[in-house]
């Protein structure tokens, strides 16, 4: 037992997205004041991801997609730090904190929570130019960008430099790509009409994608009917192409396109987080043969790590960075890296740390898909609904509205589901903003100019 806490069991949590939100939410209301908390992350907050879209799209204002890890966790101690050890056999993790002291945190109860990174390939020019779509700082900087555009081209004279400024670019057409492109193409369309100098036929919005489909999760059915929704709209949409570099901002690709792009958006998959990966960083049992698994915490039913001989009892792992067995799907399948998993996770984790402490026994993960959903802009969605082991496919407003409900239910917090209700509403009665400001990611620009400028000898 780690005496440094009064004599009551210390958790440990790395991570604080969903799992790890939730798991250090659940285990307070459960256990109280028994256990001592420490929740680890480099954000002082939770991005709600599925909320990013329309974050992009203007929908939506970033602050209220975020969770502040102190207000929520009330009583649990936050740690703002990147993890760069974790000596399982010892119950010790290291953290680099931002102010660069490190820190060695023992525990009695680890959960690894610590997601997922945008996974890179080796394409020249991509690291230079792309951006992800990840973090609540990449959707604004591109709804900023986008808008700022659409302001420059509509005061430029060159054709040229107003087509590199009106095309637009996205890898990936997952639903995080997906939603990303359609919500963003919607939020253009709807400020067009702001700028009477540009007509929807100067927009180009292009979607690049390595599989036959989009939106894999979807059915067969449902695919087709978002890539006709994406078309009839003006998207492009280029199925079993690759990005073959995006040097300088010209795009080429596999089919012998070539073309410049003033934004380029990644979302083209993830990997674990690298540092379990990391010779020398972890201690951790992790997949190594190639494949989605590969770099993921190799996880029991119970959400245990599983060891080299067995499971390892004080450490648990779930969400983006686990490899899940999904006892509902049949055997020998994963849970896929969702919010709808991740969070019934957390409260599975939660639980069973609560039982561990008590000398109960652990109960399995399970949980039964709820369909998925997606937003294409407003009024505008598709998905599949699990409802009494019965399907229904949804399409246009109703799914649109699904999607929305669902999402509200899952954003944590009072105050921030009314936040984002009050957004639409405020958006619906005064429609969207179309400003842009990119400035803010160097918002000392203006003031160094004015200095330099007054410095000079008159």
């Amino acid at each position: 037992m780690n005496n440094t806490h009064g004599g009551k069991p210390h958790v440990l949590v790395l991570g604080g997205g969903s799992v790890g939100l939730t798991t250090a939410a659940d285990l307070r209301k459960t256990l109280g004041t028994e256990v001592a908390i420490t929740i680890v992350d480099s954000r002082p907050y939770m991005t709600y991801q599925p909320f990013l879209p329309e974050v992009g799209a203007g929908s939506i204002d970033p602050r209220n997609v975020l969770a502040p890890l102190r207000k929520i966790l009330a009583g649990t101690k936050v740690v703002t730090g990147s993890v760069t050890k974790i000596r399982s056999a010892e119950n010790v993790v290291v953290v680099d904190t931002e102010d660069d002291v490190q820190l060695e945190i023992s525990y009695d109860y680890l959960v690894v929570g610590l997601g997922a990174v945008p996974r890179l390939l080796p394409i020249p020019g991509l690291a230079e130019a792309a951006i992800g779509f990840k973090w609540v700082e990449e959707a604004v900087a591109v709804r900023d960008r986008i808008l700022a555009n659409l302001a420059e081209a509509a005061s430029t004279k060159d054709p040229k430099i107003r087509k590199r400024l009106l095309t637009f670019t996205f890898v990936g057409g997952g639903f995080a790509g997906g939603e990303a492109i359609a919500e963003t193409e919607d939020m253009v369309r709807d400020a067009l009409r702001y700028y009477p100098d540009l007509h929807a036929s100067d927009i180009r919005f292009v979607l690049i994608d390595a599989a036959p489909f989009i939106f894999p999760e979807l059915t067969e059915d449902q695919r087709a009917y978002v890539l006709n929704q994406l078309r009839e709209r003006g998207i492009e949409v280029k199925l079993e192409t690759f990005l073959n570099s995006a040097e300088d901002g010209v795009v080429k690709t596999s089919d012998g396109d070539e073309f410049e792009t003033d934004l380029l958006v990644w979302n083209a998959g993830v990997k674990p987080s690298p540092i379990l990966l990391e010779e020398g960083a972890s201690d951790l049992p992790v997949i190594t043969e190639r494949g989605p698994l590969m770099g993921k915490v190799d996880t029991l039913a119970d959400l245990r790590v599983n060891g080299a001989d067995g499971p390892i009892d004080n450490v648990f792992a779930a969400g983006d960075c686990a490899a899940v067995p999904d006892l509902a799907s049949g055997e020998g399948k994963f849970c896929p890296p969702n919010a709808q998993h991740a969070v019934r996770q957390g409260k599975r984790i939660a639980d069973n740390i609560a039982r561990s402490v008590q000398g109960r026994p652990l109960v399995d993960y399970y949980h039964k898909n709820l369909g998925t959903m997606a937003t294409l802009g407003m009024y505008k969605g598709v998905g599949r609904l699990h409802v009494a082991d019965k399907e229904f496919d949804l399409r246009g407003l109703p799914a649109w509205a699904a999607a929305r409900a669902y999402h509200v239910y899952a954003m944590p917090t009072f105050g921030r589901k009314v936040a984002v209700v009050a957004d639409w509403v405020t958006n619906m009665i005064s429609r969207r903003d179309i400003i842009g400001i990119p400035e803010q990611s160097s918002p000392r620009a203006a003031f160094e100019l004015a200095a330099n400028t007054s410095s000079k000898p008159k």
